[in-house]
């Protein structure tokens, strides 16, 4: 078995502990006057001993309080080194510190009973006040080392504790970091894509539409339609990109498109997509004067509608369109129904990206989304998307 190598400050400290022990007894200075083993060499033994178990004090710590143990007993049969004495104490405060955890508790227990033991032994066998400096003595060379050691072990315990508690909350606080920036991301994406899908769906539909017909009115009607959303496209990119630019926070924040507006909206899409044959109405079964929505409500029906629009106008065969809104005191409801079938002439490629914003949207208000094709009572079908938001705002449960 290979010995562990010893610790650098414990051989600066055996070496110290060695070179005083040497000094003291060649200056003949000793602890006793009498002793049973009288040759004036004899405390040099537990000395070089007791310094042998300094340099495993940390490395081995059981084996040299063991060693430095049966060496202090031996030194008391000579005439005593003073530094034999004091490396001991420090055995002893290094098996608290660096030995095992049960070691660390069993240790200061042991050394107050080897001390109370001494003490009430002299006492019993002096029957005078000589025992209890007897016991005090024995208290200072092995209790008092045993509980200083037991009180830095645990400070060191605390502080340990307390380095890995900070750096769990900063990778905490890191993951909560990175989980706002994902998520930040995702609604940046939503943003951009129902902003703009519904622009470009128009220009793909008329610039086919344009490049198939050979008709000069009908591809400058088609032109004209492009620009205008091409336009209408550029200045909402323009916009989400300078917020996205603007760090300083001086600037007033932009407003949120609102249920305000969804006339604007449906008027738009009637526009774009007459060429198609499809019709636009929007039917508000909303009170005037209820409360008002919660902004993130508001938003969000928008967007669903948007979305639901620039889907018909991209898929939908000719037919009407019909925009739904109702309002009881706890949800919003959103139905937007559309012709299902196939589609002739021109039509815009999509990636169904568009149901899953919807869909993540109402998910994270709580709500319900459905979208998909529904009977519509004369043996057709019809595409209906259907939202179910929640009119208050929700505080979190306690």
């Amino acid at each position: 078995m290979r010995l562990p190598r010893p610790h650098r400050v414990d051989l600066l400290i055996a070496a110290g502990g060695l070179a005083f022990g040497l000094l003291l007894w060649g200056f003949g200075m000793v602890v006793k006057t009498e002793a049973l083993i009288e040759t004036r060499w004899a405390p040099l033994v537990p000395l070089l001993v007791m310094t042998a178990a300094e340099t495993v004090r940390r490395s081995l710590p059981r084996t040299a309080l063991l060693v430095g143990t049966l060496t202090v007993v031996a030194n008391e049969f000579t005439y005593g080194n003073v530094l034999t004495i004091l490396m001991f104490t420090d055995v002893v405060y290094a098996a608290v510190v660096y030995g095992t955890p049960a070691s660390a508790r069993r240790i200061p227990y042991t050394t107050g009973l080897i001390t109370v033991g001494i003490t009430i032994g002299f006492l019993v066998w002096w029957q005078n006040a000589y025992a209890l400096l007897i016991g005090v003595a024995s208290g200072i060379v092995c209790f008092l080392p045993a509980l200083t050691g037991a009180v830095v072990r645990n400070h060191r315990q605390a502080a340990e504790a307390a380095r890995l508690r900070a750096e769990q909350t900063a990778l905490l606080a890191e993951m909560d970091r990175t989980q706002a920036v994902v998520a930040e991301r995702a609604r940046m994406a939503r943003e951009l894509h129902d902003m703009v899908a519904n622009h470009l769906s128009a220009i793909a539909i008329h610039s086919t539409a344009a490049l198939s017909l050979d008709d000069p009115d009908t591809t400058r009607r088609a032109l004209g339609v492009i620009r205008e959303n091409s336009v209408a496209g550029l200045d909402e990119m323009r916009r989400l990109i300078g917020l996205l630019r603007d760090s300083s926070g001086d600037a007033e924040p932009a407003a949120a498109p609102t249920l305000a507006g969804l006339d604007a909206l449906v008027a738009q899409a009637r526009t774009n997509g007459t060429s198609s044959g499809l019709t636009f109405a929007l039917d508000d079964g909303r009170e005037d004067g209820g409360e008002p929505l919660p902004a993130p409500v508001e938003l969000a029906a928008y967007r669903i509608v948007q979305e639901s629009l620039t889907n018909a106008l991209k898929h939908a065969p000719a037919g009407p369109v019909v925009v739904r809104l109702a309002r009881d005191d706890r949800v919003l409801t959103v139905r937007v129904t559309s012709p299902f079938g196939d589609r002739p002439g021109p039509r815009a490629p999509g990636s169904g990206a568009g149901l899953v914003g919807m869909r993540e949207r109402v998910a994270l208000l709580g709500g319900e989304f459905e979208a998909g094709p529904v009977p519509n009572g004369d043996g057709t079908k019809i595409w209906q998307v259907r939202a179910v938001l929640p009119a208050e705002e929700r505080t979190p449960e306690a």
